[in-house]
């Protein structure tokens, strides 16, 4: 969840403290007509943007926030502060709602409170990819395994912002198939319910990776602006918690859906870039990537498995082969991770050994912020 975040002034400005009101850029104008929109997953209470740019030696194009909706005031206040921080950097924000109370919260007046609020910061200069309730076809989160009222929700939320916020683009993101259909979670669809009869896609009783891990939480494309993917590198088998170099072409193999390999045959899954990004012709995002590290004291093996891991994200070949693919975001964070109960260090800039081997593998294919103050130019 997105916490507490330091407060900038800087911006676009009138004369005293008011802010001018900018040029909304249509949302369609944040997909690059080439190359990929760099962005991170920051630690917002432990980094500002402009630390991470320091680091980096570049600003990011996206950086992700996230909030619970109903927003409430502190939920508001974080928000305002992390615009601050992306208009100052200039790029885009893309904002992850979590609907944490389950789906039934996300009324009309939920939905167009949101889509008020995004247009504000689409008038600050700051263009929104929205990405609400992500993850749906995972069990781990109260909006999980939900078909059909996910997708009630999600068109309720998108026309409203469609609607109301022209600058604010839609994503939907669910999670690398690798491990459907998620059985144990709090939310997994119970056997005989109509959601599992939803997500029974062939009809066998039963539901596997033989059934399609995204298609039944699809909002339609008149809904949908942007796909994405969460797809992380968490080790070579479950259960999770070992220090393991990715195997080779894995990144792109899960992305298609032809992977084989120790976390067995997921073959059955099918190839998301070519479905969503070729067939729904979409954008497609990486909104959460990184390498799984626990640190027990092997920095250079530690540092080899996130590098095999960004030179698969980041390879030559990547901007060619998918040119649909426009969005990678690292997630920057060392934090506890309930699947293994130990502290997990995603992040690549932290340490100096690592930042310069990261910031050196960084394609020309990808694009950054300008790092100027996100305002074009002011309506009277």
């Amino acid at each position: 969840m997105l916490t507490a975040v330091a407060v900038l002034t800087t911006g676009c400005t009138t004369k005293g403290t008011a802010r001018a009101e900018c040029v909304v850029r249509p949302a369609a104008d944040v997909v690059p007509k080439a190359g990929v929109l760099f962005g991170v997953n920051l630690d917002w209470g432990h980094e500002t943007l402009s630390d991470y740019a320091v680091n980096l030696g570049r600003h990011p194009a996206v950086t992700v926030a996230f909030a619970e909706v109903p927003l409430n005031v502190d939920a508001r206040a974080n928000l305002a502060a992390a615009v601050n921080q992306v208009r100052a950097n200039g790029g885009s924000l893309l904002l992850t709602l979590e609907p944490a109370a389950g789906l039934a919260v996300v009324t009309d007046e939920v939905a167009a409170d949101v889509a008020d609020l995004t247009n504000s910061i689409n008038r600050e200069g700051v263009p929104v990819i929205l990405r609400f309730a992500h993850e749906m076809n995972g069990s781990w989160y109260a909006w999980g395994q939900q078909p059909a009222e996910y997708i009630s929700t999600f068109r309720r939320v998108a026309h409203a912002i469609h609607e109301r916020a022209p600058g604010t683009g839609m994503m939907w993101a669910p999670n690398n198939a690798d491990g459907y259909p998620f059985t144990g979670g709090a939310s997994s669809a119970a056997p005989g319910s109509p959601d599992f009869k939803l997500l029974d896609t062939n009809g066998d009783g039963t539901i596997t990776l033989a059934d399609h891990p995204y298609a039944p939480y699809y909002p339609g494309d008149d809904a949908v602006d942007w796909v994405g993917m969460s797809l992380y590198h968490w080790g070579s088998a479950y259960p999770w918690g070992e220090n393991e170099m990715p195997e080779e072409g894995k990144f792109v193999a899960q992305l298609t859906g032809t992977y084989i390999g120790a976390q067995g045959d997921e073959r059955a899954a099918p190839d998301f870039y070519q479905v969503y990004g070729v067939d729904h012709a979409k954008p497609v995002a990486i909104p959460e990537t990184g390498a799984f590290v626990i640190h027990r004291g092997d920095d250079a093996g530690e540092l080899a498995i996130k590098q095999a891991w960004w030179r698969q994200v980041f390879s030559a070949d990547i901007a060619v082969r998918f040119p649909n693919l426009k969005m990678i975001n690292w997630f920057e964070w060392d934090k506890l991770e309930a699947e293994v109960h130990q502290r997990v260090d995603w992040t690549v800039v932290n340490d100096a050994p690592t930042r310069h081997a990261f910031t050196a593998d960084l394609p020309a294919w990808l694009d950054f912020s300008d790092g100027e103050v996100a305002c074009p130019v002011p309506t009277n």
